[in-house]
Formats: structure tokens, C-alpha cells, sequence
């Protein structure tokens, strides 16, 4: 499933992490990649400290209270995020990202936008999908949630700077298609209690988003 939500970070939290960023310390991104994304890898990352882990907790902290965010990565736990800056000229080729990070599995990704993307150009988030490549680009605040099996790539960055935060979730349900069956039911079922209450046939609903997650999920 790929799945923009707006709005994870207010204006207030986007300043607060802005601020972080210019004050830490950035390495070669190449660093933080593996042996093959090594080769396409060239962004800078910033080094994780006191105050990065701080923001890192508020991103996740974020990420977590929102509910579209919970029910279509149904999260176990959150890897990362790491924050990465793309300067002018900077890029990230084609790749996948790793089965296993921080001893966890990887399944689904995710890029959390931070710079207006009227400040830069270039730097779109590129999905290598069965339809073909999709570009992604969103307004600082808005994350993009997307299967981690999938080859993509970061579009060259021809004027400004991109900033963003990109993390990885190990999640209870391991199957992309299971997590997207269940959140459309869990969806149908709280669209259809606003607007009836409770109903024999949100409960119908209920039991069998219920008990589909309890066939499928990894606690």
C-alpha cells in the first residue's frame, strides 16, 4: 500500500526539528548504507546525539498518534528515523532498502518530508512500481508510507536543500496485502459506526477485522 498522510508534524514541531538540524552534525551519507546502496548513496545524514534522539522520539511519538498511520503499518516496532540532507547535485540511486535493520525486520518505509518543497527542486521521492515510476513529493510535515520490499530512488536535487526523516517499521502483520485488507475493513468499520453507531453490521465488521488480525499478526 502507498499512503501519503499530511500533517504528522505541526508547524510548531517542524520549527522545533529544523532548529535541531542546523545545529547537528552531518557525515557522508554513505555511512549508514549498505555495501551495494553504497554505490548510489550521496546525501549527508546527521549524527545521532542527545538532542537528535530527542526529535527522533518526537517524530515517532507523532507517528504513533496518528491513526492512519497505526492501522496501515500496525507497527511492532519503529526503526530510526534517520535524518538525511540533500544538498544541490545530491541523489540516491536505485535501491532497496535491508531485510534486516537495527536486528529488526524491515516492512514497510517510510520518508517524513521536512523542507517546503517550494524551497527546492528536484529531490522527489521515486517508486519503482508495476504501473511504472511514481514521484513522490509532499509538504514539509507529511509523511509517505510505502511497502519496504519496493526499489526506489531519490531524484537528483537541482537547486536548495532537502531535508527529511526516513525510518523503517517492523510490523505485527507481516504481509503488505493482509495490512491493506485490514486497514480497509478497520476503515470501513469506524466509517460506518460515525455515521450509524454501533450496528450489527459494524459489528460484523468488528469480528472479522478481529479476527483476521489474530490469524495474521506476529505479536
Amino acid at each position: 500500500m502507498l499512503l501519503a498522510i499530511a500533517d504528522i508534524l505541526s508547524a510548531d514541531d517542524l520549527g522545533v526539528v529544523r532548529a535541531a538540524l542546523e545545529r547537528a552534525h552531518f557525515v557522508d551519507g554513505k555511512t549508514t548504507a549498505g555495501w551495494a546502496a553504497r554505490l548510489v548513496k550521496d546525501n549527508l545524514q546527521a549524527v545521532r546525539d542527545e538532542a537528535l534522539t530527542e526529535i527522533a522520539g518526537l517524530v515517532e511519538e507523532r507517528l504513533r498518534a496518528n491513526t492512519t498511520f497505526m492501522l496501515s503499518t500496525r507497527p511492532k516496532s519503529i526503526i530510526g528515523p534517520l535524518f538525511s540532507r540533500y544538498e544541490t547535485g545530491h541523489a540516491y540511486g536505485l535501491h532497496v532498502d535491508d531485510a534486516m535493520l537495527d536486528g529488526r525486520r524491515s516492512d514497510v518505509s517510510f520518508t517524513l518530508f521536512l523542507s517546503d518543497p517550494e524551497s527546492y527542486e528536484g529531490g522527489e521521492l521515486v517508486l519503482d512500481t508495476t504501473l511504472g515510476e511514481e514521484a513522490i513529493k509532499l509538504a514539509a510535515g507529511s509523511v509517505f508510507v510505502y511497502p519496504a520490499t519496493l526499489l526506489h530512488r531519490v531524484a537528483p536535487v537541482t537547486r536548495g536543500v532537502r531535508e527529511a526523516a526516513v525510518g523503517w517499521v517492523r510490523s505485527t502483520v507481516r504481509d503488505a496485502a493482509q495490512r491493506e485488507l485490514l486497514f480497509d475493513l478497520e476503515t470501513a468499520r469506524r466509517r460506518l459506526f460515525e455515521r450509524d453507531g454501533k450496528t450489527a453490521e459494524a459489528d460484523m465488521l468488528a469480528r472479522c477485522t478481529a479476527n483476521l488480525l489474530r490469524m495474521w499478526c506476529e505479536d
